[in-house]
């Protein structure tokens, strides 16, 4: 359907209104509001400085953060709590009915946020997330798993997001190597608190987990990455920060790693390979809380396990028929997709060149799918973006893909992570879907609009629309044509969006039906047709971060049951370029809020 210049700009209009960008400088209400949110912000930052890092703002009036990470000790931890509870009450105090939309939704979205993490932050153990920029998409009842934990986390990150362009960025990177030790041990003591309370990490968590970190440390030291990539990156500098990294990681990185190790081995000792969070102490309402901070809503896990159970059904009936078409025709749809996974046409080779093959396979689709955007968006972004292999050191408990925003004044793209330990794992045709969830038009998409909101707005994630969209986006793909003539890839997209639903049914199975992970693995694998070695990978990941998995598809349906509420009120009127607007621009929301943006839409367009 063609839109006129007026319809655009009716549109557009209505967006910006609710998005909470201002035209003119606010003034009364709105002017304190915004101003207290801007004071939040910084609070924000100093909370979680890696967050100015990854946007860009570690310098000018914030360069301190550019040496600082997380404090990830139990005080630190409390004190985290207090400010965030003391912004709350501010929160709280504001009269929402004297602001005007934009403002409204910005309060409405951070005082959420800050609701959710009280709520977390009662549970004395575990790592509260909800307010990390770089981890809200994830809560984890463990201080430390095989994802995560400062192990997993500061290395990456140093070496990927920490510019090092002059001797003071140079400094900074070595202070933060000197903080990393002071994180582990923060974290090794939280570990000892959260032992003495029962809280313990199923053992084959905590085998993955030592086996990441032990043979890590078995490494040579100057092979380590913290080492290396300020060698490879000072090399032309004066100075010998390589040489002083080297003797932080030996003399202080590396016994810290010895406690951690130390205290982990304990824990297993002690541990049962009971999966589910229902065993630890307030393991129910944990899980009950992490379900609702997941997909912010109230579902309860038997409507997330129902609601992923006939959802499953209705994708695998498409599935049946397309696979009957292509000559797959005897058994179930898993045991079918199962069997085209394995097709040797269809997969790479495990090798390095069959790596690079599959980067630039990749990059190839990414390519194409930029060219339909605009049938699918009135307001573009450039969406800045990078490919890149997981790094060797943590593929082993990584998830499968993942991705990671780049500055707010694009100087630095967003990451698009996949893991190729063995790539098994990815047929052809898995991989078109999930690099348009993870890259374009899925996360580092949608995460460019953010960067037009308020600074605190760019702080915030929640993993409903986060995830949802990303799903989303998948859809929208397909809709653009993506999968023309090509119904083998046509049965990936199917199949990743059941994976989606099956993810419903599993995580609510083991958090909370007390599924085992044997069961879980084979109910996961034999469902949906996939590789039983990335579904251990994923349902060990469930274990670790209860509630996250149920976040994409609850999602999903939403914004698919907003988009026929918007089909259903504008008749002719509805344009899907208008309407993505209107899910991208108003930011990343709880679902409660994107319900009440798209409602500012429709009667926007209604009034025009």
């Amino acid at each position: 359907m063609m839109t006129t210049r007026r319809d655009f700009l009716i549109g557009t209009a209505a967006i910006a209104s609710m998005a909470g960008k201002p035209v003119r400088a606010a003034t009364g209400a709105d002017g304190k509001a915004q101003a207290a949110l801007a004071d939040m912000a910084e609070q924000m930052l100093a909370d979680y400085p890696e967050s100015a890092t990854g946007l860009g703002l570690d310098k000018d009036k914030r360069a301190a953060f550019k040496s600082q990470l997380t404090d990830r000790s139990g005080p630190g931890q409390m004190l985290k709590a207090r400010r965030a509870a003391d912004r709350l009450k501010t929160l709280q105090a504001i009269d929402m009915k004297a602001l005007s939309p934009g403002t409204r939704t910005d309060v409405d979205v951070v005082r959420t946020s800050h609701e959710v993490a009280a709520e977390g932050s009662a549970f004395p153990f575990g790592d509260m997330a909800v307010l990390n920029l770089n981890f809200s998409y994830r809560n984890a009842p463990y201080v430390v798993a095989q994802n995560t934990g400062a192990f997993v986390e500061v290395p990456d990150f140093l070496d990927s997001q920490h510019i090092i362009a002059n001797a003071a960025d140079a400094d900074a990177y070595l202070a933060r190597v000197e903080a990393y030790a002071a994180a582990l041990d923060g974290e090794t003591e939280r570990l000892k608190h959260d032992r003495a309370l029962g809280v313990i990490a199923p053992a084959f968590l905590l085998d993955k987990t030592l086996k990441q970190q032990r043979g890590a440390r078995a490494q040579p030291i100057d092979q380590w990455v913290l080492t290396t990539s300020i060698a490879k990156r000072t090399k032309n500098m004066s100075g010998d920060h390589a040489a002083h990294a080297l003797r932080l990681v030996a003399e202080k990185v590396a016994p810290a790693m010895d406690r951690q190790i130390a205290e982990l081995a304990a824990h297993r000792d002690r541990a049962t390979m009971d999966a589910g969070v229902w065993k630890l102490p307030q393991g129910d309402a944990y899980y009950a809380w992490a379900l609702r901070a997941s997909t912010t809503t109230k579902m309860t896990p038997d409507e997330v396990h129902a609601m992923g159970l006939e959802q499953l059904k209705a994708l695998q009936s498409e599935m049946d028929g397309l696979l009957n078409g292509l000559g797959y025709t005897k058994g179930t749809v898993g045991e079918r997709m199962t069997a085209l996974g394995k097709d040797p046409q269809y997969l790479f080779p495990n090798t390095d060149a069959g790596r690079q093959q599959i980067l630039d396979y990749i990059n190839g689709r990414l390519a194409d799918v930029r060219t339909r955007l605009p049938r699918a968006f009135a307001t573009m972004v450039p969406g800045r973006l990078l490919v890149k292999r997981v790094p060797v050191e943590i593929e082993a408990g990584a998830p499968g893909g993942y991705a990671g925003p780049g500055t707010i004044d694009g100087s630095v793209p967003g990451n698009y992570y996949i893991n190729l330990r063995d790539t098994s794992i990815w047929p052809r045709h898995a991989l078109p879907t999930l690099s348009y969830h993870e890259g374009i038009p899925g996360h580092i998409w949608q995460g460019e609009y953010t960067f037009k909101l308020p600074l605190v707005r760019s702080l915030l994630a929640f993993n409903a629309y986060s995830e949802g969209w990303a799903l989303y986006a998948e859809q929208l793909a397909s809709e653009l044509g993506v999968y023309e003539g090509d119904p083998v890839g046509r049965l990936g997209y199917l199949q990743s969006i059941a994976f989606r639903a099956c993810r419903l049914v599993v995580d609510t199975g083991i958090h909370a039906k007390r599924w085992t992970r044997e069961y879980a693995i084979n109910w996961f694998a034999t469902t949906n047709g996939s590789t039983v070695e990335e579904v251990q990978s994923e349902v060990d990941r469930y274990c670790a971060w209860p509630g996250q998995a149920c976040g994409y598809k609850v999602g999903h349906s939403e914004i698919l049951r907003l988009r026929d509420k918007a089909k259903a009120a504008l008749g002719d009127r509805f344009d899907l370029r208008l309407f993505d607007d209107a899910v991208v621009l108003g930011g990343n929301v709880p679902l409660t809020v994107l319900g009440r943006n798209i409602d500012a839409h429709i009667a926007a367009r209604t009034a025009a």
